[in-house]
């Protein structure tokens, strides 16, 4: 993980622009993470704490974060103790993975009292908890910790805070110029930098390696602790299916880099899409296994509509059979259990040998054939509109599953109306009947200025291309793959705005991971929706096609 001791401090030095700040607002959209709407410098601006095993992480946050209509507890005792306070400091201490904010607040009758807010950003064991600063103890914290789950310290109301055992390593700023160099003489590799020297992960200790070889152990090290306390030029880098990033250039790194002018918004590309996939996960775990099981249940039965279709086609041979056994009902008699008579049908006349029944007379085992030519026949129109069916089905949930994946935690509700309102999903909660709300498709400006709204789930989709969207302006979708609707509200597009748009049909589609995906547009008096398809369903014509690569930084860029 690149959010290591030389991160935190970067973060800790951007994050100083909210000293003196009032926490004016308090949300918490799981049990998580937690946002603090902050009013500082004339700004308001949006602090975002995560205690993700995987994204832990502490950020000024641009994005913005669904949250739910009840608040958890912590949420309302951070409300109660900390709303309206004032940050009076914001500490990290040495190179630690930790940052403590202190806050000047008032307590129910009006008097003053210290807080902390303290972030421990450590993988899987992060934490965040509010302190009493006047006595030292934990107030709360969004994870509890018994004695019987740590030894060294216990993490429960009402408890003093000890803060996580510190890793006894040197801190390289420390070290004279003489030292660094006597400890970069010897075969130094990255695991003995992480290993002796405070703050660093393997990224950044394989980027000072790199930096060693072309300007020696002094001014290399000099330069970066440098380049990462002034935040020199936020990186994000993608190479070989991996992303790495950090507050300065990553010269040993050759993938493609974008920079950004904050580590906050450097954040929000490296985690929000992945973090809001994580969000939609714990709200919609059980809808993508559902739709999983009714998907295998449909191919399952896909399987066997074709066995019994391909034995349907033996219909022929029962009617040929049928004939032949009634030109030669006297050339057998009841008891046989074949009968080898002469194909009159083939050029050949080759004989052929027909099982027959010794129970019946040679007349039943004729009509006998003749039913199952009859059956056979109807057959195999039923299942053929059985597989019409299956397979209609099966684009149609898979479809829903690629929402899903793709979906916002709001989008989920709607989903899961849509399945209900179809009749193939029980909703989970009765609840009480709400005034019915518009479907909100996603709003986004192009480079140019054009807006472009995008349809999340089949409700908005059909809401947007049949609502919304005027005649005359541009549709777009993927071509022959599950995607999202998407209008350019403008009937004469500039060729920017035009593939911004097909980046984002790209990018809300199945293809996502894909490089040049087709995508069609046309004008919304082109799109039709047949009588008794199913949601988000259209056909169109009067296409054109154009190819794009979708991209996460553009998408985030043209949010609106």
């Amino acid at each position: 993980m690149a959010f290591d001791g030389l991160f935190t401090r970067s973060m800790n030095k951007e994050l100083q622009a909210l000293t003196s700040g009032r926490i004016t607002k308090i949300y918490q959209p799981n049990a998580l993470e937690v946002v603090l709407q902050i009013r500082a410098n004339g700004q308001n601006l949006k602090l975002l704490f995560s205690i993700h095993p995987s994204y832990s992480r502490v950020h000024i946050t641009e994005q913005s974060i669904e949250n739910p209509a009840d608040p958890p507890m912590f949420c309302m005792l951070l409300r109660k103790h900390i709303e309206s306070g004032f940050i009076t400091a914001i500490t990290q201490d040495g190179f630690e993975r930790m940052i403590q904010f202190d806050i000047d607040s008032k307590n129910e009758i009006g008097d003053a009292v210290k807080r902390k807010i303290i972030i421990e950003i450590m993988g899987r064991h992060s934490n965040l908890l509010l302190i009493d600063a006047e006595t030292n103890k934990i107030i709360d914290s969004l994870k509890h910790l018994p004695p019987s789950v740590n030894s060294y310290r216990t993490v429960l109301p009402g408890q003093e805070y000890i803060a996580p055992p510190k890793q006894e390593k040197i801190s390289m700023s420390s070290l004279s110029d003489d030292e660094l160099r006597q400890f970069f003489t010897e075969d130094i590799s990255f695991k003995d930098i992480i290993d002796q020297f405070a703050g660093f992960s393997p990224l950044h200790a394989k980027e000072l390696l790199y930096r060693i070889q072309e300007q020696g152990a002094v001014t290399a090290s000099r330069q970066l602790l440098n380049e990462i306390a002034t935040i020199d030029k936020p990186t994000y880098v993608e190479l070989e299916g991996k992303s790495y990033f950090s507050p300065t250039e990553l010269m040993h790194l050759q993938g493609t880099k974008t920079h950004y002018h904050s580590l906050g918004q450097l954040l929000d590309r490296v985690f929000f899409a992945r973090a809001e996939r994580d969000r939609v996960k714990q709200q919609a775990g059980d809808l993508e296994r559902w739709l999983q099981n009714e998907l295998n249940k449909l191919k399952l039965k896909q399987k066997k509509l074709q066995k019994d279709f391909e034995r349907a086609q033996n219909l022929e041979q029962f009617q040929l059979f049928g004939e032949l056994l009634m030109a030669n009902l006297y050339n057998f008699a009841k008891g046989a259990d074949y009968v080898d008579v002469e194909n009159y049908y083939s050029e050949n006349a080759e004989v052929v040998r027909i099982p027959v029944s010794p129970r019946k007379t040679p007349i039943e085992n004729a009509q006998s054939y003749y039913t199952k030519y009859n059956k056979a026949k109807t057959a195999l129109v039923m299942i053929e509109e059985q597989q019409q069916k299956a397979l209609e089905d099966i684009h149609y949930l898979e479809m829903l599953s690629q929402q899903v994946q793709q979906a916002s935690p709001s989008d989920i509700e709607e989903i899961r109306e849509e399945l209900a309102e179809q009749g193939l999903l029980r909703l989970r909660h009765a609840k009480r009947k709400k005034k019915p709300t518009k479907p909100e498709p996603e709003k986004y400006i192009s480079s140019t200025g054009t807006a472009i709204s995008v349809g999340k789930n089949n409700k908005q989709n059909d809401y947007l291309t049949f609502k919304i969207g005027k005649r005359n302006e541009i549709w777009l979708h993927t071509k022959d793959i599950p995607g999202s609707h998407v209008v350019i509200h403008s009937d004469t597009p500039d060729e920017t705005t035009l593939k911004e748009a097909a980046i984002l049909s790209a990018y809300f589609s199945k293809a996502r991971e894909s490089s040049s995906v087709p995508v069609d547009y046309t004008e919304i008096r082109h799109v039709k929706k047949p009588n008794g398809s199913k949601p988000g369903f259209v056909i169109y014509f009067e296409q054109k096609t154009l190819f794009v690569t979708p991209d996460e930084a553009v998408v985030m860029q043209l949010k609106k």
